[in-house]
């Protein structure tokens, strides 16, 4: 376990039964209260990326607004939002997918990603794949290319990355469970 590890890892707060019995979210917030935390997970998440061309980062609502902003500004590219539905102001893209529990909408403004742009998606934490997946299908429709995905925590026994990978394969986060 390396350092950034480490501490983020102690950082990071168990709650158990929440949202629902038997879950035990892990809560980020703790990590925000500490600048320095949050400037090395910043530095942490982009390094693995350092060899890539991006052109924007993604971030998706809401948790991954926190990093994916951050690594927009150091990158000096632009960051753009995915929301769920109803959430942007403007015209927009959008894509279903499937849920464990039903189905879910994203979207993003349809003039945000350019044409051959290459683009990294972050999010907090990769779970079962499928909101990233979504997020990625955004790209595709734009005739964009994903050259990335970053999370702050992966959940590795509910095999998100299985999904991801044959979208690309470069998958990095700082913290596994």
């Amino acid at each position: 376990m390396n350092d950034l590890n480490e501490k983020v890892s102690k950082a990071i707060r168990d709650i158990p039964d929440f949202p629902k019995p038997g879950i035990l979210f892990k809560d980020i917030t703790p990590i925000l209260e500490d600048p320095q935390l949050t400037a090395d997970i910043t530095a942490g998440l982009i390094a693995p990326f350092s060899d890539q061309k991006i052109d924007a980062v993604i971030g998706i609502e809401s948790r991954g607004f926190f990093w994916g902003l951050l690594m927009a500004q150091s990158l000096r590219v632009p960051f753009i939002p995915i929301r769920k539905e109803g959430k942007l102001p403007y015209k927009t893209l959008k894509h279903q997918y499937e849920l464990e529990y039903g189905s879910a909408v994203i979207e993003v403004h349809e003039d945000a990603i350019q044409a051959d742009s290459k683009v990294l998606i972050h999010d907090d934490l990769l779970a079962t794949g499928g909101t990233a997946a979504a997020a990625a299908k955004l790209v595709e429709k734009r005739q964009a290319e994903v050259v990335g995905f970053s999370f702050l925590v992966i959940l590795n026994f509910l095999k998100g990355s299985d999904v991801l990978k044959p979208i690309n394969p470069h998958i990095h986060s700082i913290v596994e469970y």
